[in-house]
């Protein structure tokens, strides 16, 4: 058992050494106070810009357009002719212009001439010239109140409850994903780098002829059991400096700078499953990567095959944009289950949508089983090919081999 420490505390410090290991654990805390001190910094020594003002014009054939010329940060300034307002174009008096034609009431078209080339026109744009125009139809029909109301007939505030009818404390919402989108993120990028560290370790160890040292005063259970609970021991530290600072610094933001960060919020129980995931996600990396780094005969080839699953962890990052559209999506349940894409999909869906028990349980069970079976194979795959050098055995070789070990 100290033989197993040993190594323990040996790959621990070794890993919290590197380099590569410190940038990834405070890469996000630092840029985020960076962020928050260059705003507050910006703000404190620049003035408010005044609004500018953008001037387009319109001819008025059909006639009755007169009111409601401002409209928010656009002015409209009448022309009696097409000529006129060409001109004024032409010379830089207004930005464009556009033309109510006669048959205006029967057709809704809409004349519009620029200067600039345009795929389309922007909708700051078409928002102005549609309020414009239904304010003066509407003028002499209905009050000032009825015809903004028109113009924009619906907000929809979501309020929800919980089964007992009372206002729920977690309200969902953009606000409510960001924290989980980020740790999933993250917690991608940590699994990655701990089975790059892994594979690296042993295939260095393998070329420099260090491992058949250690494999003479420790057996390959305890050379990979101190190996995998060092790793994960500095996994856990960045994982738990990651899980302090993102509160402190979404409160921070919500305080000095405000509006979005203010919604912000924590889901129920995402520390405790955040957790749970790091540490079942981080296991499962890390038998893998004991299976491929006893198996390769260097650092190179352990690192190319190993990029056969880390790519998987990042599989629900690719495809998040499609979790706010279809949360229940059955796509998205296979990815919450499946072992190697469940740490990072089960943390983007915790922030987007309830996650039924079952699905839940499964996921927790699954993922356990499999770092189970999988160990079992890395340990009995250690004691076959840890001290072969060479060509990398193939798939069938290493199924007989398992079979006979």
């Amino acid at each position: 058992m100290n033989k197993t420490l040993l190594i323990f505390r040996h790959e621990f410090l070794h890993t919290i050494k590197r380099i590569g290991f410190v940038v990834m654990t405070l890469v996000v805390p630092v840029i985020a106070l960076l962020a928050i001190g260059i705003y507050q910094l910006v703000t404190t020594v620049t003035e408010p810009s005044a609004v500018e003002v953008t001037t387009i014009g319109y001819v008025d054939e059909l006639g009755g357009f007169d009111g409601y010329t401002t409209q928010g940060a656009i002015e409209f300034a009448r022309y009696d002719t097409r000529d006129e307002a060409t001109q004024a174009l032409t010379s830089g008096d207004i930005s464009e212009y556009f033309v109510i034609p006669h048959d205006y009431i029967l057709t809704g078209l809409v004349n519009r001439y620029t200067l600039e080339k345009q795929l389309e026109t922007p909708p700051s744009m078409v928002a102005a010239i549609k309020n414009f125009l239904t304010s003066n139809l509407l003028s002499d029909r209905v009050s000032r109140d009825t015809a903004i109301r028109i113009e924009a007939p619906l907000y929809v505030v979501v309020t929800r409850l919980t089964e007992t009818g009372d206002i729920a404390s977690d309200q969902g919402g953009y606000g409510n994903a960001i924290v989980p989108g980020i740790f999933a993120f993250l917690l991608a990028f940590s699994l990655n780098f701990s089975a790059s560290y892994f594979v690296q370790g042993l295939g260095e160890e393998k070329e420099n002829r260090l491992i058949e040292v250690l494999l003479s005063s420790v057996s390959p259970r305890q050379l990979l059991i101190g190996k995998i609970l060092g790793l994960g021991a500095a996994g856990m530290v960045q994982v738990a400096v990651w899980l302090i600072s993102l509160p402190l610094i979404l409160g921070l933001a919500s305080a000095t700078i405000g509006g979005f960060f203010s919604t912000i919020e924590l889901p129920p129980n995402f520390v405790v499953l955040g957790i749970i995931y790091f540490i079942l996600g981080y296991l499962l990396f890390a038998v893998l990567s004991a299976g491929v780094g006893a198996i390769s005969p260097g650092v190179r080839e352990g690192q190319q095959l190993a990029l056969v699953y880390t790519l998987f962890a990042f599989v629900p990052l690719w495809f998040s944009s499609l979790l706010f559209v279809f949360p229940s999506s059955p796509i998205w349940k296979v990815l919450t289950i499946f072992p190697i894409t469940a740490p990072i999909a089960m943390m983007l869906k915790l922030g987007v949508t309830d996650i039924p028990a079952w699905e839940l349980a499964a996921s927790i069970i699954i993922l356990a089983l499999s770092i189970i079976v999988l160990l079992f194979l890395s340990i009995k795959i250690f004691r076959v090919y840890l001290l072969m050098y060479g060509k990398r055995p193939g798939l069938g070789e290493i199924i007989r081999n398992l079979r006979n070990a």
